[in-house]
């Protein structure tokens, strides 16, 4: 019987990834809509393996007799997305420990790691709570006009908490590499990710010199890991044209953060209600 609720559970998020379309609307109306196909399936798939190992190895259901073999296949799943949390993890943790020996420099009034190489790089570096990080390049090269713009885009990561969620996205990515469309979702969410900066940047400084400022920053290489880190020129995000365009356009709302619009998030623990069932 577990083997069949396993079996179920791997086609609907199969199925559910199989059905997502990369659109080209409006970014705030593609956010939620990128967020449900890359969440429900490995949601869906954690919630089955937790409810077989609350079953455990032994018992009824429906009449049927479970066995330890799906009962294994779930402590192999549990097993597996531990080790590749700690890995995750792990890379985070060498990203601030090297942004930690950056000295602290004041840059426009705010306190900024500054980061020793000629590349353009500014961005965020670190969990809940990350820091600013500036190369001596980027201050070097662009005028105090352009820096503002920066410094603002960088505002709009620290106040979505990028970096934080992004590590647990980061970690579902790592868990369901081998379902369709996840690297294509994991993109899009990056794309949509710089486009909600640059949104909640123009708020506060000109459009047109921020995106003056993006043309130069994703023209220098790319010099830090996408773990725990939210940087203006992403090396995932490569839709430059796409982001230009949206900041000489008109500005659009960023999309609600509330819950909601994660009301499918109930469906995702279908899978628990089984344990009912288990004798």
């Amino acid at each position: 019987m577990h083997f069949l609720i396993i079996f179920a559970a791997l086609i609907v998020a199969y199925t559910t990834r199989c059905q997502w379309i990369q659109n080209i609307g409006r970014w705030n109306e593609r956010w939620h809509k990128a967020l449900f196909f890359f969440l429900f399936p490995p949601l869906l798939i954690f919630t089955t393996t937790f409810a077989l190992l609350f079953m455990g190895p032994q018992g009824r259901m429906a009449g049927l007799q479970t066995g330890c073999y799906g009962y294994a296949i779930a402590l192999f799943g549990i097993v597996f997305f531990a080790i590749m949390c700690v890995k995750q993890a792990c890379l985070g943790w060498l990203s601030v420990k090297e942004t930690s020996d950056c000295p602290i420099v004041n840059v426009g009034g705010k306190q900024v790691r500054l980061l020793n190489t000629a590349a353009l790089f500014a961005g965020q570096i670190g969990f809940f709570k990350p820091e600013l990080v500036l190369s001596s390049g980027l201050l070097k090269t662009l005028s105090n006009n352009h820096l503002e713009t920066v410094l603002a885009h960088e505002q709009g990561h620290y106040y979505y908490r990028d970096t934080f969620w992004f590590f647990w996205l980061g970690w579902m990515r790592e868990c369901t590499s081998w379902l369709p469309n996840t690297e294509a979702l994991w993109q899009e969410l990056l794309t949509l990710r710089e486009l909600r900066a640059d949104a909640h940047a123009v708020l506060s400084v000109d459009p047109l010199l921020l995106a003056e400022s993006l043309l130069m920053v994703v023209s220098s290489p790319p010099i830090s890991s996408e773990v725990l880190c939210a940087a203006l020129g992403s090396p995932g995000a490569n839709r430059l044209e796409e982001r230009v365009e949206a900041l000489l356009s008109q500005p659009q709302p960023a999309p609600s953060s509330y819950f909601t619009s994660l009301k499918w998030l109930v469906w995702t623990f279908i899978p628990l209600i089984t344990v009912v069932f288990h004798s």
